[in-house]
């Protein structure tokens, strides 16, 4: 064949030249990994983006090509590493088991690139991967080793494959050429090892979509297989976007300088008095000293009272100032103190909902604001319902120039309360009071199947409310509902999947209690009421213990509930393991347990963080043994409104989906509800732990944020 001769050669000649070239930007291919049309590159998408696309190039179990649908969701999980699942089928709505169905495709299938690291760029870039890896039938598993090489506006890939498809498609040598003549054009030509095929691919930018993300819409115009209908044209259509713009690698990276406080023996300050439910027995820091002078005059010593009347008032202005601006911002429960030396800030965020950090960083922008005498330190406090969370100290100096030139911040911050000054001078009694102030928050409730027999894709949708309303520390009620607002076919009132649909009903109503316990440990307890397809009342605990850098999280979930309108009970228990890898952005979770309907084993996940979004991967093996996909992402502003007088609105800060399939058995049945516990709207992990990311050691690793977000919302 000389076509695939030639094409061979140039690939491997291009391979051994020694020369850089300008970056030329990587799409997904028909097949469902980064590359050309059916063949791969040794490129992957991009560590924190998302690829959704389309092609109608439908490889029919491997023994021919026709007209069909193929979607495909791709993800970046680190750099160099991507996964993708794809769902292929003949027809959109047949059912399988009719005679309109008979016969026909529908399979879902998950796969894997890695580049590998070390080599340098300007040589070559190699990657390896697997397509159809898991699942019970492999209709088109493949493995592949592929390099690529950049020169000029081409890169040239070549590799070899392993697969028993019957058309040959990647079982054997493969090649292909990407050139990219304008930053919006490319053309593809490649011999996936039976057939060579060529494509135009045409990109829509980023800025022309309001910089949200890229469409792609590729061709495929020519093509020698023998395995193909009556036609050469397929066409495929892609969105990429970022999946979280508040993703670490958008800040330029700040290391922290270490941050002693001064020290005293006297006790602190207590501040029941002013808002706040707990006392502060640590020690204050040490006023300023003034060295003795040998010989001092009256007059020498009126003026210096005086000068620090002078500076008293002043600074008591200040507080005000930075008290107002704080409750401007939409922090509730705050108290600003401070005496010659020390600034002292409590508040609560109710506003930056999607990470604690937010809020953070525009409390502490807001002091290097509004306090301007020289020399001045600052402790600040974040609680939840006067619950303390996270303590933060440093010097006012020192930060202001962190944000004005971006210098090393000195903080220290711990998992405990904040040191309060001595003699200290309050601006006020606490204002903006979280309690008896209903927040409502809205997310979509979603039940869905991929792949399936009867369809593509089959939904049901509802709209879910849940309303928060804290009543004391820690203490609060939950009452939460939901309204069906569309249904698949599949899932009507006589549908096959009528018991899984999103009913319109009201589910919960529930009591909560916090404490904040010695040695880093948290309980809540919730007693009430939830229906979960029937009616119960019943009691669940968590404990959860927290180390002191915020890297290990152990909690213990215990569940009691007995039916309203039957004689039974539901209990569950499960034991929940997090790492917490701050460096990398990824947390590791395990979970052993008990679960709601009966069934009992452990899940394993890993989470890959963009920002205030995640990727994972996840493996269970209770009933079945299952592996999948899953994303989470916020529904809801950065900053949400603020906690008016008759309650606050807002979105999710973070709505969870996944995709699964069985693994180890020749059939994938659907498993609904495996490892199920009841949820609830407010837990320690998400409410009071930030998603589990509440720890000093995270808010070392993010200080370009704090910075970035008060520049952004002062």
């Amino acid at each position: 064949m000389p076509k695939l001769n030639l094409l061979f050669l140039s690939c491997a000649a291009a391979l051994s030249l020694p020369i850089a070239a300008d970056e030329i930007k990587s799409y997904q291919s028909f097949s469902g990994y980064t590359g050309l049309i059916n063949t791969p590159n040794a490129e992957a998408i991009r560590s924190g983006s998302v690829d959704i696309g389309y092609n109608n190039l439908l490889d029919l179990r491997g023994q021919s090509y026709l007209d069909g649908h193929n979607f495909i969701f791709s993800a970046g999980l680190f750099e160099g590493f991507e996964v993708s699942g794809q769902v292929s089928a003949e027809s959109m709505h047949d059912n399988i088991f009719y005679s309109e169905g008979r016969g026909q495709m529908r399979d879902l299938s998950f796969n894997a690139k890695y580049r590998l690291p070390y080599i340098p760029k300007d040589w070559f870039s190699v990657a390896i991967g697997a397509k159809d890896i898991g699942g019970a039938a492999n209709n088109y598993k493949t493995f592949y080793a592929v390099a690529s090489k950049e020169l000029w506006d081409f890169r040239f890939s070549a590799g070899l494959g392993s697969s028993d498809r019957l058309t040959g498609e990647m079982n054997g040598a493969f090649a292909g050429i990407e050139w990219q003549p304008l930053e919006w054009f490319s053309l593809l030509t490649e011999y996936d090892a039976e057939a060579v095929n060529a494509a135009a691919r045409i990109t829509i930018p980023k800025k022309w979509l309001y910089d949200i993300g890229e469409i792609t819409f590729t061709s495929r115009f020519y093509s020698s297989t023998d395995f193909s209908e009556d036609k050469d044209t397929y066409w495929g259509v892609n969105f990429t976007l970022p999946l979280s713009d508040e993703a670490k690698t958008n800040y330029e990276p700040v290391k922290p300088a270490p941050y002693v406080a001064p020290t005293s023996n006297t006790p602190a300050a207590k501040v029941n008095d002013y808002g706040l439910g707990f006392i502060q027995t640590s020690v204050a820091p040490k006023l300023a000293e003034q060295p003795d002078a040998l010989t001092v005059t009256s007059a020498e010593q009126s003026q210096t009272q005086n000068s620090q009347k002078v500076v008293s008032s002043s600074l008591s202005k200040q507080a005000i100032t930075l008290k107002d601006a704080l409750i401007n911002d939409g922090f509730e429960n705050v108290v600003v103190g401070y005496n010659s030396t020390t600034v002292f800030v409590n508040f609560e965020n109710s506003v930056f909902n999607r990470n604690d950090i937010d809020a953070i960083g525009v409390v502490l922008g807001r002091i290097a604001e509004n306090i301007v005498n020289e020399n001045t330190h600052y402790s600040v406090q974040l609680s939840k319902t006067d619950i303390p969370l996270l303590a933060i100290s440093g010097n006012i100096d020192n930060y202001r120039l962190f944000i004005e030139k971006g210098i090393s911040p000195d903080l220290n911050v711990q998992q405990d309360k904040a040191v309060i000054p001595e003699g200290v001078t309050w601006a006020g009694k606490a204002q903006a009071s979280p309690y008896f102030k209903p927040r409502v928050t809205l997310s979509p409730a979603i039940s869905n199947t991929y792949a399936t027999e009867l369809g593509v894709f089959d939904y049901s949708i509802a709209i879910r409310a849940d309303v928060d309303v804290p009543l004391w520390k820690g203490a609060g009620v939950i009452l939460g509902g939901q309204v069906n607002v569309e249904n698949s076919d599949d899932y009507d009132e006589r549908g096959p999947f009528r018991r899984y649909r999103q009913e319109t009903e009201f589910d919960r109503a529930m009591f909560y209690q916090t404490f904040k316990l010695p040695f880093g440990f948290y309980n809540q307890t919730q007693v009430g009421f939830i229906k979960e397809r029937y009616d119960l009342t019943g009691i669940t605990n968590e404990t959860t213990w927290l180390s002191d850098e915020g890297r290990h999280r152990i909690s213990a979930q215990l569940g009691s509930y007995k039916y309203e309108d039957y004689r039974g009970s539901k209990t569950f228990q499960a034991l929940n393991y997090q790492y917490n890898w701050v460096e990398q952005d990824i947390t590791l979770h395990a979970q052993a347990g008990n679960y709601w309907y009966e069934d009992s084993g452990y899940k394993l996940e890993s989470r890959f963080w963009f920002g205030d979004s995640y990727l994972a991967v996840y493996y269970e093996d209770t009933n079945t043994t299952k592996a999948g996909l899953a994303f989470s992402i916020p529904l809801s502003p950065r900053k949400d409104m603020k906690a008016y007088k008759f309650g606050q609105i807002k979105g999710t800060e973070s709505y969870r989906h996944t995709a699964s399939t069985e693994i180890g058995e020749s059939t994938n049945r659907l498993v609904f509800s495996q490892g199920f516990i009841p949820g609830s709207a407010i837990s320690t992990y998400r409410t009071f732990l930030n998603q589990g990311r509440l720890s000093s050691d995270y808010v070392y690793q993010n200080l370009a944020r704090l910075k970035e977000a008060y520049l952004t919302y002062r």
